[in-house]
């Protein structure tokens, strides 16, 4: 059988593939990988493996038609993983997130179409919804999305979804909770705010620090995203939560602590525009139907991601130097708030 992954040089997707090839199952030797990534900053040929006899990597873009079509000729499946996934990326232009997440994915599955592709897996966020006070979304929420990126996100799951209630296409859409875990790139709030603080710098949190998420390990992701694959049905869409709900003040407090740091090397800053207040996703359906249940506890998984990444400064020291880290006069009208 022959896989298609998209955007797996980033960090989910090649957790996803490692997951696959690292596993010892009799079934999964007869599965061969082909990962399609365009290699942007969140992306690194170093977060696979090299050699690998049932991998191959192409270097390329999910909007180039003509490279899509020929890849796709050889595909049994598809799992989508790539987007440009960074909310305040997408306020400063949304040019790429509109091309990349709403014309790559139908390109993408314009080939799947062409050639009988199925199942087709399309990776997406809880952003899509946009806040919720109380309680957790269903999957029939109405989609309510704040960001040029989760607007993107929202587009390309209805495009994704047409195309089963059209054409018939075996499309199954995925929608996860935040993500948190090993070789993730550097301007997210966990590997942001640990690279940081091992280097004896200072970290942003926005607002007042209430807004809440739910966290989920990336390997529980993952498989989740693989239970879809060999277990959902087409044209479902199927929620994927970790079950830690934190405040982004109370997740700080935790990454101090984890860093050995104070509460003094916290800099409050001007909230993000449109800045989602909560997050919460009902994931019953991928338990009851799929058997879906995270593994990772919190604080265990957390302890070893602030682990990993003190232990790999080969990984992402090159990536700071490449891309830089936001600097401390760059960010955002810095306020004072006393230290709880």
């Amino acid at each position: 059988m022959n896989l298609l992954v998209t955007g797996a040089a980033g960090f989910i997707g090649s957790a996803y593939v490692r997951g696959l090839l690292g596993r010892d199952a009799a079934e999964d030797t007869a599965v061969h990988i082909t990962v399609l990534d365009k290699l942007t900053y969140a992306g690194t040929r170093t977060n696979l493996p090299d050699g690998h006899p049932r991998l191959e990597f192409v270097h390329g873009d999910i909007c180039d038609a003509d490279l899509v079509d020929k890849l796709m000729a050889t595909a049994d499946q598809v799992v989508h993983f790539a987007a440009e996934s960074h909310v305040d990326r997408s306020i400063d232009g949304a040019g790429e997130f509109v091309r990349t997440n709403v014309l790559g994915t139908q390109t993408l599955l314009d080939a799947a179409l062409r050639h009988g592709v199925g199942p087709f897996v399309h990776v997406s966020t809880d952003e899509v919804y946009g806040s919720i006070e109380t309680g957790a979304w269903s999957e029939d929420h109405p989609l309510r999305p704040s960001s040029p990126y989760s607007a993107s996100k929202a587009s390309s799951d209805l495009i994704a979804l047409s195309y089963h209630h059209t054409h018939g296409l075996d499309v199954r859409v995925t929608r996860c909770s935040n993500n948190y875990g090993p070789r993730q790139f550097p301007e997210k709030v966990i590997p942001l705010f640990v690279t940081n603080l091992l280097d004896g710098e200072r970290v942003p949190l926005y607002g007042d620090g209430r807004n809440v998420r739910d966290w989920l390990h990336v390997e529980d992701h993952c498989r989740g995203v693989d239970l879809v694959r060999t277990k959902g049905r087409p044209g479902e869409v199927y929620h994927l939560g970790g079950g830690t709900e934190l405040s982004n003040r109370e997740l700080t407090g935790l990454l101090l602590d984890a860093c050995g740091a104070g509460w003094d090397r916290v800099v409050y800053v001007e909230d993000r525009k449109g800045h989602d207040l909560r997050y919460r996703v009902d994931w019953t359906k991928a338990r009851t139907e799929l058997g879906y249940r995270p593994r990772h506890d919190f604080a265990t998984g957390l302890a070893e991601t602030v682990a990993w990444y003190r232990e790999h400064r080969d990984w992402w020291e090159p990536l700071q130097r490449r891309h830089g880290r936001p600097a401390q006069t760059g960010w955002p009208q810095a306020v004072t708030s006393p230290v709880p």
